[in-house]
């Protein structure tokens, strides 16, 4: 089983960080590769003339190879509310018909078909949570609802943000290929750790950021479009979406037919020195501790907090394994969360999230048993004070 990297983090030994679902902390050569990019800014004339484009092509086959995707699929573009928009402009939902989305799911798969739902004369069906945890089977069942309007496009996370309930993307895909619409996946809470292949899943859109589970910076994600949803026009119009417009021809605007495949809808001002590197070694850094072995190890950590956890008593209450992604693990308080539960922990230099009523634990490749059993002890004084 892979060990913990604690090593590779300016993590002190008496903190316990629980809150990779919120923001992870990056690991010391992710810091580096920013300090880089920051001293390149600083002196651009240094630059080599293909710098950026090496750069852009790096991190894109990253990402890529993340999902198991060719690079060619795969746009460069600032947050998974962006690639929402982009998949939106794009795909025309016809009138009558409607967007299936799951109840409570973070903003960016849901409020960009709200704000277009009476314009185009759609409607916006939310899923709602089931009671007992099992998200795959309820969104199937919507998919399949008898007498339901047209399904245009299903508008999913893969895992959902507040309480880690896992939706199985191979069932959903299917269901979702028979009644002839479209899939769009945030796989922000997936990428890196479970098995996600483009190949097999076939989305048409897929998206996921760096500031989470990739060990990257805040504002670099990236936007997986399938070949047959390429044509379309893309949410911005920067010179590089173009096969000929570029400052260094004779003739600047010689060929402005869009590129022929993802890159088109790469974000305007790519050029980021500082960060697109910071993204491109964190997606690396996790492709080096390999998918399976994070996942495993992440596992592990969550299970032997159920059991730990599951000691305190009648007072807290945890989701069914069966249907939990194995990173993330929601605390429920059937009495409701005690006041002051999370600053109590922070005092205890335990961190972890607050979501929708519940405390959520996302550990990382950096955790350890010892944090665990430093959380299980602030844990317990909260809750039984």
């Amino acid at each position: 089983m892979l060990a913990s990297q604690r090593a590779d983090f300016d993590i002190p030994r008496e903190v316990a960080y629980f809150n990779a679902a919120g923001w992870s902390p990056i690991p010391n050569a992710v810091v580096e590769a920013g300090v880089r990019g920051a001293r390149r800014k600083a002196q651009p004339w240094t630059l080599a003339s293909d710098f950026a484009d090496a750069l852009h092509e790096r991190t894109r086959a990253a990402a890529a190879g993340l999902i198991h995707a060719d690079p060619s699929d795969v746009a460069l573009i600032p947050s998974v509310g962006y690639g929402v928009a982009a998949a939106a402009k794009g795909f025309p939902v016809p009138r009558g018909s409607r967007v299936l989305v799951i109840e409570d799911d973070h903003s960016a798969p849901v409020l960009e078909w709200l704000g277009r739902a009476d314009a185009q004369g759609f409607v916006v069906e939310t899923v709602a949570r089931p009671a007992d945890g099992d998200w795959t089977s309820a969104v199937v069942a919507a998919i399949q609802r008898p007498g339901a309007a047209p399904l245009a496009i299903a508008s999913i996370s893969s895992v959902h943000w507040s309480d880690g309930g896992a939706i199985d993307l191979d069932q959903v895909s299917k269901a979702v290929k028979a009644a002839g619409a479209a899939l769009l996946v945030d796989a922000t809470h997936a990428a890196g750790v479970m098995d996600l292949d483009v190949r097999r899943i076939d989305p048409d859109f897929l998206i996921f950021p760096t500031y989470k589970w990739l060990l990257g910076p805040y504002g670099r994600a990236f936007l997986y479009v399938a070949k047959r949803r390429q044509e379309a026009v893309p949410l911005e119009q920067p010179s590089y979406a173009r096969r000929g417009v570029k400052a260094e021809q004779a003739v600047y605007l010689e060929d402005t037919r869009y590129l022929p495949d993802a890159r088109r809808f790469d974000m305007g001002e790519r050029d980021h020195f500082v960060s697109m590197e910071m993204a491109a070694v964190g997606i690396e850094t996790i492709a080096g501790y390999g998918q399976a072995a994070i996942c495993e190890r992440l596992s592990m950590l969550t299970g032997l907090m159920a059991r730990r956890i599951a000691e305190i008593g009648n007072r807290v209450s945890l989701p069914d394994a069966r249907f939990r992604a194995p990173h993330i693990l929601s605390v429920g308080f059937p009495e409701g969360m005690p006041k002051g539960l999370v600053a109590s922990l922070a005092a205890a230099n335990v961190h972890a999230a607050p979501r929708i009523g519940r405390l959520r634990l996302s550990p990382h490749v950096y955790n350890d048993e010892e944090d665990i059993e430093r959380l299980v002890s602030a844990l317990q004084s909260a809750v039984r004070a």
